[in-house]
């Protein structure tokens, strides 16, 4: 299962750098003090939806996000110095909620399904960082951060491939992880392929690589997608299809076979208003994935069994079933789990095992 979280290693700040925030005391010993709980994602509470902490996750994503071997001129200490007072000022506009929700009821303390807002789940945060990678690009060539790193954007490319081909040979046999094993390209080459929140778009490029040469991605920075469509050109994957386009408020009007999603729930998550925009980022998926088509969700926050669950309860709620307890009832499905990746390195922590990466797949239903 993949699930563990470990409070990453906070690197030594050169002399003269501001120092990043720090953890409120209340977390730092959150789930009877081991880091497991404390940074785990969506689980249990109302609605499977129970999230950790913004800032948890704001320094998780931090340390867990990996550099291209493109490389950057500057690292991560002099990003936060840069960019802190734009989002700072950002931070300042974004009417974030100091308790509870307004939408939720009235109580003395905050619900603890409910979540602070994070830089990471607001646009200008993003707008910012991409406006950056796209002078670092322009200036130096470089290409910016490859969200979870380059191992795990290769084994999402071509685990997707296989998972293709298994479905068009009739199923997925449940653990079968093999896949180095030898596809048919041309079966599935023309399948319309969506990647939401494409970001630099390099999970695309990847994909072509595989095979695939009906690619969207679509990202709701205009830094970011013109920071992909150079990067394409450059690579040599002209026929890529780039669109400023939020999943939230899709203006896409066609189906896809398939749907991908590198670090996009997460990032939505954190948004002040997370738990409703992650039903309207499910309600959007669903439109957006022809019947039969996957949908591919890597994922930091949040383990196998906390997305299976997500996609249960939009089901529920989809069917206005929400309140029914579990097991009861039959309530019509939207989506199906299908597999998951399970050669994504493991680690031991309070003697479960886990890895701090997860990529699953679904099919529409």
């Amino acid at each position: 299962m993949a699930g563990i979280r470990l409070t990453p290693e906070e690197p030594e700040l050169p002399q003269g750098t501001p120092p990043r925030p720090q953890l409120p005391p209340a977390f730092a010993g959150a789930g009877g003090g081991t880091a497991a709980t404390a940074l785990a994602g969506a689980g249990s509470g109302s609605g499977g939806l129970e999230m950790a902490s913004d800032d948890e996750r704001s320094v998780a994503a931090d340390s867990w996000s990996v550099r291209s071997e493109y490389g950057s001129t500057l690292d991560d200490d002099q990003r936060y110095a840069d960019a802190a007072e734009v989002l700072a000022a950002a931070a300042a506009t974004a009417n974030f909620p100091s308790g509870a929700s307004d939408c939720c009821s009235d109580k003395d303390e905050q619900d603890p399904s409910e979540i602070e807002g994070s830089l990471l789940g607001l646009q200008s945060y993003w707008d910012a960082s991409y406006s950056e990678d796209l002078a670092n690009f322009q200036e130096h060539g470089h290409a910016g951060e490859i969200w979870f790193g380059a191992d795990v954007m290769d084994t999402v490319a071509v685990w997707t491939k296989k998972l293709c081909a298994d479905i068009i040979q009739g199923g997925t046999p449940p653990g079968n992880d093999t896949i180095n094993c030898e596809v048919d390209e041309k079966q599935f080459s023309n399948y319309p392929v969506l990647d939401v929140g494409t970001g630099n778009g390099l999970l695309l490029q990847a994909l072509a690589k595989q095979g695939f040469s009906n690619l969207t991605g679509t990202d709701y920075s205009e830094g970011a997608i013109e920071l992909a469509k150079h990067l394409a050109s450059r690579d040599g994957f002209t026929s890529i299809n780039f669109l400023v386009d939020d999943i939230i408020e899709t203006k896409l009007d066609r189906k896809f076979k398939i749907v991908t999603d590198k670090g996009t729930l997460d990032a939505i998550g954190l948004h002040p208003d997370g738990r409703v925009k992650r039903v309207m980022y499910w309600e959007s998926v669903s439109n957006l994935v022809e019947p039969g088509g996957i949908v591919v969700i890597t994922s930091c926050n949040h383990t196998k069994d906390e997305l299976v669950q997500e996609v249960e309860d939009f089901s529920k709620r989809k069917s206005g079933k929400e309140h029914l307890d579990e097991g009861a009832g039959n309530v019509p499905q939207i989506f199906r789990y299908i597999d998951h990746v399970r050669t994504y390195p493991t680690i031991m922590f309070g003697g479960v095992e886990g890895s701090q990466v997860c990529t699953v797949a679904f099919q529409r239903l």
